[in-house]
């Protein structure tokens, strides 16, 4: 169905009957939940280990019920079955949409293109884990024979975001002497701090770009290369002015003076498909892992592209988080529509941004360990869904995508949660919370056994939806003896939408689990608004400028004269005050 024309949603039947209903809707959550006993049930649902309660939304049956019918006349099952089948809904690009393929079952089979691309995903996994097992062992030996121990992963987008985010989440499973670090931001700033204090004899580089020709990636790979280089000369582990002889096949060695190229291919290795561009590099291709075209960088965590991560935590508890992506998959695939969890929470982000006048989306997660999913989030949805024309080239006449953004609580509502509660911009919210905390500790000072800091910690998490949805009024700010001319100051409105996520603990399937659902979901706002989710063309245009910029900012008069009058300016500016 690939290349069909998109259903435009504003000239459904379901879309004008919600344009009614927004016209004379009145959010009563008070009411709601007075006069629905069951309210809460009757909105809870369960996908895999998340207990997903939306009854804290503004939603009624009636709403529901025109959503379910937009979703059914803008064939969102349809296009969700064609992407799981494997047909080229990334039109613009001609590709598959397979990430979900990443993490099928080891015994499924799925052709595509004439590939059985299980296989070939079972392949690739069963490499990097051998590879993590050897590094994890302390046998993958570094140009002076010592097992290396911090993993540098150099990339960007897609190739940063998922990796560290997931380190991040999961330091509690993090082999005990491993420790993985990340650049990707061009700024020299970002490999200078990151290499400071590192040893070059037991660090390993994993370099991932797909392509091998991100300018980011390249850029950091080359600048860090050399720092590993020049280390292991200044400690005479590299033989001056030439090669010296080979001491074994990478990762097997014994200690001695080595070559330039075998201190690369014993420190360094790819995650690319570009094998020419990584042995060009100075990377044994026999240390490169690959993956496809279909997928794309923002859903590439489960793929090679997440080798540090399995570095980290190990094949099986890698495994595990497939697992728990696998499960929500599954459930978007089968479950009916009103219990389907991504599809009800992206009609619900439709029903707020198109029909409500809602421009952003919150995601606060109540665990310090998720404190980079927020930022993993807004490359997901904002490079998947930012576009303004459809997937057959129409410009769209109605507004795509939202602006996510968020902290972990507690520290937001020190900073960006007054606006939640009391601002004139209504800003849905996902608030996600664990039942079980990593660390137990406890408040000694407080009361005779101490306080339970993450009972503290969760008394947070359910009032600040509790307060968001039901608010304060006038009369119970009176009723607190509050004077009358700060009453005003002290209304708090309520009516303001949350979803709230809950699991027993944050494992590596319910991390999988919360990624595979968001996915999902920016997937379901997509299809709505008919547009490619998967591709990125609005990245390109900067890195293209940015590349012809290059000869004005190094003295090229002809081409600084050439720009516009700010940017010339600008350059001048930097040419100016920039020191030697």
């Amino acid at each position: 169905m690939g290349m069909e024309a998109p259903v435009n949603p504003t000239t459904t039947s379901a879309w004008g009957q919600l344009d009614e209903l927004a016209e004379v809707f009145v959010p009563d959550l008070r009411g709601w939940f007075e006069s629905e006993p069951n309210r809460a049930q009757q909105w809870t649902r369960r996908v895999g280990d998340l207990h997903v309660d939306l009854s804290k939304n503004l939603i009624t049956s009636d709403v529901l019920e025109r959503l379910l019918e937009l979703a059914q006349q803008c064939n969102v099952g349809e296009r969700r079955d064609a992407m799981l089948r494997g047909e080229h809904i990334n039109v613009t690009e001609d590709r598959a949409v397979l990430h979900t393929a990443l993490r099928r079952a080891p015994d499924d089979a799925l052709e595509v293109d004439g590939v059985n691309v299980v296989k070939d995903v079972r392949a690739e996994l069963k490499k990097i884990y051998a590879f993590a097992d050897k590094v994890r062992a302390g046998k993958w030996l570094g140009a002076s024979g010592k097992p290396l121990t911090t993993i540098v992963n150099v990339g960007i987008g897609g190739s940063d975001l998922g990796p560290v985010m997931a380190y991040e989440a999961l330091k509690p499973y993090v082999q005990d002497g491993i420790e993985c670090r990340f650049i990707s931001n061009i700024d020299p700033t970002d490999a200078g701090e990151t290499t400071k204090d590192l040893d070059p004899e037991t660090t390993l580089i994993i370099v991932a770009s797909k392509t091998f020709t991100t300018l980011e990636t390249i850029t950091n790979a080359k600048v860090v290369r050399q720092w590993l280089l020049s280390g292991l000369r200044e400690r005479g582990i590299i033989a001056e002015g030439g090669s010296a002889e080979s001491a074994g096949a990478a990762g097997e060695q014994s200690a001695g003076t080595v070559s330039e190229k075998e201190a690369i291919s014993r420190h360094f290795v790819a995650v690319s498909t570009a094998l020419d561009k990584v042995e060009e590099f100075g990377i044994d291709p026999a240390n490169a892992f690959g993956f496809w075209n279909w997928v794309g960088g923002r859903y590439s965590v489960d793929s090679a592209v997440g080798t540090s991560l399995v570095v980290a935590i190990g094949p099986e508890r890698f495994e595990e988080f497939l697992t728990g992506m696998r499960t929500v998959d599954q459930h978007f695939a089968t479950a009916k529509p009103e219990d389907n969890v991504p599809l009800l929470m992206g009609l619900l982000n439709v029903w707020y941004g198109n029909f409500l006048g809602a421009d952003t989306h919150a995601v606060l997660p109540y665990s310090q360990y998720l404190h980079r999913f927020p930022a993993y989030l807004q490359q997901l949805t904002m490079e998947s869904n930012g576009k303004s024309v459809r997937y057959d080239g129409a410009r769209v006449d109605y507004d795509t995508g939202e602006i996510f953004w968020g902290e972990p609580g507690t520290n937001g509502q020190h900073a960006f949660y007054q606006l939640i509660h009391q601002g004139t911009r209504m800003v849905p919210s996902d608030f996600i919370a664990f039942a079980n905390p990593t660390w137990n500790l406890r408040d000694e000072c407080a009361g005779e056994n101490g306080a339970d800091m993450h009972e503290l910690f969760l008394s947070n998490f359910f009032a600040q939806t509790q307060a968001l949805a039901f608010g304060k009024t006038a009369e119970e700010v009176r009723a607190e003896g509050t004077p009358e001319e700060i009453v005003p100051a002290r209304i708090f409105g309520g009516n303001r939408p949350t979803t709230s996520i809950m699991a027993p603990s944050l494992t590596p399937s319910v991390l999988g689990q919360l990624i595979a659902l968001y996915e999902h979901i920016t997937f379901v706002q997509g299809a709505i608004w008919g547009i490619d989710s998967f591709d990125q063309w609005g990245v390109e245009l900067g890195k293209v400028l940015a590349r012809g910029l290059m000869p004005a900012i190094t003295g090229d008069e002809d081409v600084l004269a050439s720009v516009d009058s700010s940017t010339r300016a600008l350059i001048e500016y930097y040419r100016a005050y920039r020191r030697d």
